[in-house]
């Protein structure tokens, strides 16, 4: 450096770790940041050139650029204060400004190791470079950072503002450009067709704008429900998609918090799933001024309707992030402050329009849902129609039940057909209901007749589905209702693994495979021990893998009395995780959904110091492996919950027990 730098950065190593390093760790959410700033800088165009091959990533902006003065008090800041110097709106567009904490800029450390920052304002033109591992050395020697003073290439000089991004971290930029279309798009509510004289805003990848087209989740709705008024424009929708509106958008009925937005299902909990790229469509993303402030609300809300497995959506809701309240959202702009009264009022407000959105699903799926059906099986209309007039209504509501379930892709139409079957058998044969009668002789249960209640569900299913459902709410009743804790944990470790419905009602007909464990004990022989001999240890039955509703799942049952720490779950969960990746990584299908699931008889307790509170630092440590834990009691109860509600809300159990008993008295 020839010359006496310009300009100083001030930051402490802990702040450059939590704020910067650390806290993001997905080039989405860094890009995220970025676009950000240039919205707040009255830009109008974003370009995104991702240059990961040449470990460079540009981002460019025609926006209202900075001084080298302003460069240096503003941009290279921690923590500077936006909307108290500059005021809540932006200067030429009065757009309500995002940023909001002044961190961040400081995503950009967590993918690059070197900066260029470029800017232009007025026809002053300024420009640094950081370098972090400098930055990070004159930090431990208590020093305050210099960035460099560069001159700025020519293709780089126009008004607005570059930053360059080069040494780039190769484990979180690993996404394509197609991938990180597909998260932008989900990430901000600007994707409108203003012109940019008016003040409208573009973001383009690799030269090409980014549109709704690029947003994953509205090609695959089914249902939608928009807050008070139809926003979106029906030619970004497919053209099957059933519209509905939402007349109340004021939470808590107060004129200042107003939510706007729409939710929508898929038309199976599959279509959500992560394809590899998008990433998982399976939750709502709260915005606020346009970006996000937290993400899968609905995991917050209690909900466990059916209807909780086929939504997605965006919800906006401004009132979340005004000048004159506290802040609450947290760094990262994932989570909330959830004891903040906004937060509590917004969560009892969409549980109720869920639950109003769930109604008409429930109602008016199925109605769709048998035509699908007609038209795949033709001879099922021919049936139907066949029938006594009185009897036609119930075989349609029958039919449209089975038709809007869900199975394992790959042998989607056989399940289907066979339940069908077992459907048009339940009109002809009076016999059939012998069995399900015996549910009801069962006053008293013990351990082993509730054994036997879980074993005989695959006859049940080739009677009648809906007897299924009924069966399993009075199973998971008679669990719920053991007292002692052991026979509880006995009789669930013996069935669980057969029946992951109890973990997730999506994760029908759960399929075992040996050759799998086989395969993940060579990689890893902690996973599934085995003897001298090759057999599995005995009395080793707590460790299970599967697969569900094409979902790789490992289960570990802990035992009831069983006390242990997050990082315990953790140790054992990484094995597991690193196990399975590894033998998916080898067998091309790296791309297929992963989960770990941890059944315990008490919460895991947190033995170390952290930033946030116990319930979210255990779920961000399980994050790292996919992982979740649950209860046994919680596991009886939400199993519980779920399957009556989705009884309920077809009515499909009492209109076919009506047309059995008629068809009795014939």
């Amino acid at each position: 450096m020839t010359e006496q730098s310009p300009f100083t950065m001030t930051i402490d190593m802990g702040a450059l770790e939590a704020l910067g390093i650390k806290l993001y760790s997905n080039a989405a959410a860094v890009l995220t940041e970025l676009v950000a700033n240039a919205y707040d800088a009255d830009a109008t165009l974003v370009q995104i050139e991702w240059n990961i091959d040449q470990s460079s990533v540009i981002v460019s902006d025609d926006g209202i650029g900075m001084t080298q003065r302003e460069l240096n008090d503003r941009f290279l800041v921690t923590g500077y204060q936006k909307r108290l110097v500059e005021g809540s709106h932006s200067t030429k567009w009065n757009r309500p400004f995002m940023g909001r904490k002044g961190i961040g800029k400081l995503s950009v450390f967590s993918i690059a190791d070197e900066i260029f920052i470029y800017t232009t304002k007025n026809d002053e033109t300024t420009g640094c470079r950081i370098d972090v591992d400098d930055l990070k050395q004159q930090i431990a020697s208590r020093q305050d950072y210099h960035p460099d003073k560069v001159d700025v290439p020519e293709e780089h000089s126009g008004e607005g503002t570059t930053i360059v991004l080069n040494r780039l971290n190769s484990k979180r930029v690993s996404l394509t450009a197609s991938a990180l279309r597909k998260r932008l798009a989900r990430r901000f509510d600007v994707l409108d067709q203003t012109p940019p004289e008016q003040g409208g805003f573009r973001i383009e990848i690799d030269g090409e704008q980014l549109t709704f087209e690029d947003r994953q989740d509205l090609k695959r709705l089914e249902f939608l429900w928009e807050f008070g008024e139809q926003r979106l424009p029906d030619q970004i929708l497919p053209k099957e998609t059933k519209r509905y509106v939402l007349d109340e958008c004021k939470v808590a009925g107060r004129d200042d918090w107003k939510v706007r937005g729409w939710i929508g299902t898929a038309r199976t909990p599959s279509d959500l799933a992560d394809d590899g790229e998008g990433g998982s469509l399976k939750n709502i993303m709260l915005l606020a001024r346009k970006r996000p402030i937290h993400e899968g609300i609905i995991d917050k809300l209690d909900f466990s309707r059916v209807f909780g497995s086929y939504v997605t959506g965006q919800i906006e809701a401004d009132f979340l992030d005004v000048d004159e309240e506290d802040d609450i959202a947290t760094s990262d702009r994932q989570r909330l402050i959830e004891d903040d009264p906004r937060v509590q009022g917004l969560s009892v407000f969409l549980r109720e329009a869920f639950k109003a959105a769930s109604d008409q699903w429930n109602a008016e799926r199925p109605k769709r849902k048998s035509k699908d059906a007609f038209e795949e099986f033709p001879e099922l209309e021919t049936w139907r129609d066949s029938l006594p007039g009185w009897q036609q209504e119930p075989a349609t509501k029958m039919i449209s039940t089975i038709a809007a379930l869900t199975f394992d892709q790959t042998n989607e139409r056989t399940h289907r057909a066979s339940l069908y079957r077992s459907g048009v058998l339940a009109f002809a044969r009076i016999g059939l209901r012998q069995k399900s009668d015996e549910l009801d002789q069962l006053s008293t249960l013990d351990a082993e007749h509730l054994l036997k209640l879980f074993g005989a569900q695959e006859e049940y299913e080739a009677s009648l589905w809906a007897d299924i459902l009924r069966g399993r709410v009075e199973a998971i009743q008679k669990l719920d209702n053991l007292a002692d804790d052991d026979e509880l944990e006995r009789v669930v470790q013996k069935h669980v693994y057969k029946n992951l419905w109890l973990l997730d009602p999506s994760w029908e007909r759960a399929t075992e495979d040996t050759h799998m464990e086989q395969y993940l004990n060579t990689i890893d022989p902690d996973v599934f021990p085995l003897d001298d001999r090759g057999d599995e240890i005995t009395g080793r039955i707590d460790i299970r893998y599967r697969t569900a509703a094409g979902i790789h799942v490992i289960v570990e049952l802990k035992r009831y009395s069983k006390s242990c720490t997050i990082d315990d779950l953790i140790a054992q969960g990484q094995k597991y995780y690193g196990g399975l990746t590894s033998v998916l990584k080898q067998q091309n299908n790296s791309h297929e959904p992963t989960e770990v699931v941890f059944v315990l008889g008490k919460a895991p307790r947190v033995n170390r110091s952290h930033k946030y509170d116990d319930r979210e630092y255990i779920a961000r440590r399980l994050d790292e492996i996919n992982g979740r834990y649950v209860l046994y009691r919680e596991l009886v109860r939400n199993a519980r919950n779920r399957y009556q509600d989705y009884l309920d809300a077809t009515l499909k159990a009492h209109e076919l027990e009506r047309l059995l008993e008629a068809l009795e008295a014939e």
